[in-house]
């Protein structure tokens, strides 16, 4: 690994979006509705852009038994499990609308269940949901179907029926191993439990187990990470999702309960980040991208090194880009040349599903600017080059005439050391990797124009 500076974390310990799509989710506008969402659909059944491509779906339950302070998820805390079963109808519904468009039996190689807490459904409605799914989609042999994890909320009996219902990836959610930082962000786990689920889902036989960390939590120090950087080295997970957290109660009302004399200084924060890419280094992880590390032989770090890294709302993936279906309440979806996001709460997406309309609330139809700015941002965070004339031929423009501005910001990162500018393309390099959110951000068009930047977590 290359020697990452104080200097440059320091100099990157800035906000910017995540590039799980292009544009970024904050751009969608209510413009775009229902009606746009079917005929994305309809053009994917029979128009011009009609593609055999298997689909990716994901599953939003937004129940949680419990509050963590830092969540900035769309969820419902309620403890009235007979919450989920009406829900799963609601979920029924909306699959209906969507099989009557594109018809049944289409083709998925990628599920994600996601929340709020997907273990907040018992088994026998997980089993429900899923057998849903099946009837109406057809799940591809080897695909990637995962589901996030409260250990709180799971024993060995129900990974072992996870793992009957189809899903083979795991995604555990960790945090913090300190008990004080666990009771500041009310979320007390001890790590003696994560550390048996992980055996047992091993012994299960589960492809990859993810443990998510967040370092810049309430009480923490670099002391006390360096004890969870510890003990998630000897736990050792197939792969490790590290982020920053992003304190903003003003968006967040979770986030009012974390007191902010307890958070940790902008130093600090950059002192933890250093210390864990050095403990992930030695502890014998390939730094895939971004904020996700993962073991040589894990699926994700073999298609880094094989180039064939794809981006979505889950973050990096190894299957190939394909349209997305996103269910559930506040879900969002990509389908052909635009993104959806249903409503964001239970009574208006319910009320939408009882009117017989799919609960798309607003979305966005890419242009042609935006297709081509997609193309570079992805080619950039997920195999850190860009060929200029893969992009000319593709989008029909002059590379170096239409950045020319964003080439003339990019020599200064080039100064620094992140990218490497060609006669050919753009390289980003072994230490600008680390950074790669800030070499993406250049090509935004939106955000250059718009510099209130606080709504987005830190780049590193």
């Amino acid at each position: 690994m290359p020697a990452i500076t104080t200097e440059l974390l320091t100099r990157f310990d800035v906000p910017g979006p995540r590039y799980t799509s292009y544009p970024t989710a904050d751009r969608f506008v209510e413009a775009f509705g229902a009606d746009d969402y079917v005929r994305a659909l309809a053009q994917r059944r029979t128009g011009l852009a009609a593609s055999p491509l298997p689909l990716s779906l994901y599953v939003h339950v937004p129940f949680c038994e419990s509050l963590c302070y830092y969540c900035a998820c769309n969820k419902i805390i309620t403890r009235h499990h007979e919450r989920a079963a009406p829900y799963l109808r609601y979920l029924g519904k909306e699959v209906d609308l969507h099989v009557q468009r594109i018809g049944a039996g289409q083709s998925v190689s990628q599920l994600h269940l996601g929340g709020g807490t997907p273990t907040f459904l018992s088994d026998d409605e997980l089993g429900e949901l899923m057998a849903m799914l099946r009837r109406n989609f057809a799940l591809v042999p080897g695909g990637e179907y995962s589901i996030e994890v409260d250990p709180r909320t799971i024993d060995e009996a129900r990974l072992g029926t996870l793992a009957r219902l189809g899903f083979n990836r795991l995604s555990f959610g960790v945090q913090d191993f300190d008990p004080l930082v666990q009771k500041a962000v009310h979320r007390v786990q001890p790590a003696e439990q994560v550390f048996a689920l992980v055996a047992a889902a091993r012994r299960i036989g589960f492809e990859s187990v993810n443990v998510d960390l967040i370092y810049g939590l309430p009480k923490q120090t670099p002391e006390s990470f360096d004890r969870t950087l510890a003990q998630v080295a000897d736990l050792r997970p197939d792969r490790i999702a590290l982020y920053a957290y992003a304190h903003l109660p003003e968006r967040f009302k979770p986030q009012r309960r974390i007191i902010a004399i307890d958070l940790p200084g902008a130093a600090h924060k950059v002192s933890m980040l250093a210390r864990s890419l050095a403990a992930f280094d030695a502890a014998g992880y390939v730094y895939v991208g971004m904020d996700h590390f993962a073991l040589p032989g894990d699926a994700l770090a073999v298609a880094k090194r094989q180039g064939r890294l794809h981006r979505n709302f889950q973050g990096y993936s190894t299957q190939p880009d394909c349209d997305l279906i996103g269910l559930g309440v506040s879900a969002i979806g990509k389908v052909g040349a635009t993104y959806s996001q249903n409503a964001k709460t239970l009574a208006e997406y319910q009320d939408l599903l009882d009117q017989g309309h799919l609960p798309v609330v607003r979305g966005l139809a890419v242009s042609r600017d935006d297709l081509l700015r997609r193309a570079v941002i992805m080619a950039l965070m997920c195999q850190g080059e860009l060929v200029y004339e893969s992009v000319e031929s593709a989008h029909l423009i002059d590379f170096r005439g239409y950045f020319a501005a964003e080439l003339a910001q990019l020599r200064a990162m080039e100064e620094q050391g992140l990218v490497r500018l060609t006669d050919s393309g753009i390289q980003v390099t072994a230490t600008g990797w680390f950074f790669v959110r800030g070499v993406a951000m250049v090509f935004d068009r939106y955000l250059q124009a718009d510099r209130n930047r606080a709504r987005f977590s830190k780049i590193i």
